[in-house]
């Protein structure tokens, strides 16, 4: 997700990007336009296939079974330079039922019935195994937790409806079966499904109330990070997010409530530093800053940059999910409070 979130399912229909086949092995296709002729097959196969590594993408390109990566129906290697109108098919390896390790970890269920959970995923906390992550997340506490999981997110991922990254706590949505697990999906792709967020960001809003239109891909030069993508060459999808200002304070932070209109990976994140107020303590988009001498006084200065150095991450939590129930058509909605670290430094902005 994953951040903000990101649903396994949203794959726009866009020229260019991959068509989804449904059956059991996850096969995407697509055309090479004229802007991604010449550039390397790993390069083009990591960018547009969802959440792809180049490494992954290599490992299918080299892949000898059945599946892997076609061009025109042939194997290439990995350096092979694409041109346009040719069609490339990959099939990634079919995931089985969910498998992950149960561990009895801490879990906040806010709401549990017999289709879905909601939890407050603590600060810090990965959602799913991943290489560097393979304990401790939710999955593994959530299989300790129940018996019945949605297998849609595969051996990994099972009920994941949504994400959240490690450092952004909040509310989480998770399925226990799969007709659920579709519809919620369903309903985060149709934007019916409503996600809010608070965020402390650096410097003040020019207005209340800011729309962010900025498609996000992947940073062309740096795979770790999310960026607003506008060059033809590079893939990058539709992103919107709302901004409201909830509290100004001074002109050196804000209080932001962000709403969601899409789900791509860091938006709030990328978005926030896209306008110029990055979150903060954000590692990753310019939230890590010094605050000014003429901001309070040196004492209050301290402080706030000890509550910073706190968070050991993003000042941004997931606080309200609404949906509607799959089986009952009942709409229902939650709201969770700050964690410790983000309110204490909500606090001390509030206290002069």
């Amino acid at each position: 997700m994953q951040e903000e979130s990101e649903s396994a399912l949203e794959h726009g229909a866009r020229p260019g990007e991959p068509t989804v086949d449904s059956g059991a092995a996850p096969e995407f296709a697509w055309t090479v336009t004229e802007e991604t002729s010449g550039r390397r097959l790993d390069v083009v196969v990591a960018e547009l296939l969802p959440e792809a590594s180049r490494a992954e993408a290599q490992r299918l390109i080299a892949a000898e079974a059945d599946g892997g990566v076609l061009v025109n129906g042939r194997r290439e290697k990995a350096s092979y330079r694409v041109r346009a109108g040719e069609r490339i098919v990959v099939t990634r390896p079919a995931l089985s039922a969910a498998t992950a390790a149960p561990e009895e970890l801490p879990l906040r269920v806010v709401y549990e019935d017999e289709d879905l959970l909601v939890i407050d995923k603590a600060r810090g906390m990965v959602v799913h195994p991943a290489p560097g992550s393979p304990h401790g997340t939710v999955v593994n506490a959530v299989l300790a937790y129940s018996d019945d999981l949605s297998g849609i997110g595969g051996v990994l991922r099972p009920g994941i409806v949504h994400r959240l990254d490690k450092d952004t706590g909040g509310l989480l949505l998770i399925a226990k079966n799969d007709p659920a697990h579709r519809a919620l999906q369903a309903q985060i792709s149709e934007r019916s499904a409503e996600r809010r967020y608070l965020a402390v960001v650096w410097g003040a809003m020019r207005s209340a109330q800011t729309i962010v239109d900025a498609p996000i891909g992947r940073h062309p030069r740096d795979r770790k990070k999310m960026a607003i993508v506008t060059d033809p060459r590079y893939a990058s999808r539709t992103a919107r997010t709302e901004l409201i200002v909830r509290e100004a304070f001074g002109t050196t932070f804000t209080l932001l409530e962000a709403r969601l209109e899409t789900g791509r990976t860091h938006q709030i994140r990328v978005h926030c530093a896209y306008v110029q107020h990055p979150v903060v303590g954000d590692p990753l988009y310019g939230g890590l800053r010094s605050v000014p001498a003429g901001f309070r006084s040196a004492a209050r200065r301290a402080e706030i940059e000890q509550a910073i150095r706190a968070l050991d991450g993003q000042a941004l939590h997931a606080f309200s999910l609404s949906f509607t129930q799959p089986r009952t058509g009942e709409r229902l909605s939650f709201r969770v409070e700050l964690p410790a670290v983000m309110r204490a430094l909500v606090d001390l902005l509030r206290a002069d």
